[in-house]
């Protein structure tokens, strides 16, 4: 079993200032169990957040920084690469953005509650102008669609994870063959600002949609990583990480210890296969279940980080 814990330890200072405060004690005897691997690095400026890297390295994927792709491989499992082939894949999520003074902000998209009528409704409209610059929008989920188009080739585009809940100023696509893509988005904030999708939505008092955000772009690899253990991913620590809300991340993190923790250690302590991955923003450690002698077993449980420790190295 390998378990990765996503924003174990957040960039924001009152995240960061709880850390010290957590009381964690099955992740604690977990640390004592379990051997540190060399760390991976990553960095909050980039396209790809670590934690995305970590899922797609898991999964076989790869490509650089914006260009994990996600949306291809969704592509081929339909079969559409058959027709349209590999390159020039993308996710369009449908959102919600706040323009404010200083900057424009990204409603959570998993917030918004799109039903399968308003998805379709939203797509069919949006369609035409799609085509228009050489875009072929496909069904995949309520909440995103498949596009295929020559403009996403070689695009890298941020991940919707960087953007869901904040700021996109920093992370919207500025490259010269992006052009398009950007008066696109004009078009569709015009055309959806009177949709009647969005009048039945204020309606229902639900939020409208008012643009939407490509990420997922990338070419898969002709040779793929080979894959190990698959990877179960956890991110409730992901929402109040992103509000920098100490109180509720400080609480998702002891529900974790009490439950995924405390079975990650049960396992542990039967012998049976254990990996845990906590991640941050600059910093993933990898520890696992390794045999070793028992006086190795003791020295671990004396030289072992605290977790406060290990999370403030992240």
């Amino acid at each position: 079993m390998h378990l990765l814990i996503s924003h174990a330890a957040p960039t924001g200072l009152q995240c960061q200032a709880a850390i010290a405060a957590l009381t964690l004690p099955n992740l604690n005897e977990l640390l004592g169990l379990l051997s540190p691997m060399p760390p991976l690095l990553g960095s909050p400026d980039t396209l790809t957040p670590l934690a995305e890297r970590l899922r797609a390295n898991n999964l076989g994927l790869l490509g650089p920084d914006g260009l994990i792709p996600w949306a291809a491989t969704d592509a081929q499992h339909l079969g559409l690469t058959k027709a349209h082939g590999d390159a020039g894949w993308a996710w369009i999520t449908p959102c919600h953005l706040n323009v404010q003074s200083n900057q424009v902000q990204m409603d959570d998209p998993k917030d918004l509650k799109i039903s399968t009528q308003d998805c379709e409704s939203l797509r069919a409209a949006m369609k035409r102008y799609f085509e228009q610059d050489g875009i072929t929008l496909h069904p995949l989920t309520n909440g995103t669609w498949l596009a295929f188009g020559d403009m996403f080739k070689d695009l890298p585009t941020a991940s919707l994870e960087r953007v869901a809940g904040a700021s996109i100023d920093a992370w919207m696509p500025r490259q010269e063959n992006a052009r398009l893509l950007r008066r696109l988005q004009n078009e569709m904030q015009m055309l959806l600002y009177t949709h009647a999708a969005n009048d039945a939505r204020s309606a229902r008092g639900l939020p409208t949609v008012n643009a939407f955000w490509v990420s997922g772009t990338g070419t898969p690899s002709t040779s793929p990583l080979i894959t190990t253990e698959r990877m179960d991913h956890v991110d409730t620590l992901r929402q109040s990480a992103v509000r920098d809300d100490a109180h509720a991340w400080a609480q998702a993190w002891q529900s974790l210890d009490s439950t995924v923790l405390a079975n990650l250690l049960q396992r542990a302590r039967a012998g049976k296969t254990v990996q845990l991955t906590l991640c941050g923003e600059r910093m993933a450690v990898t520890l696992e279940l390794k045999e070793r002698p028992w006086w190795e077993r003791i020295q671990q449980r004396f030289s072992t980080s605290s977790p406060q420790q290990l999370l403030q190295t992240l």
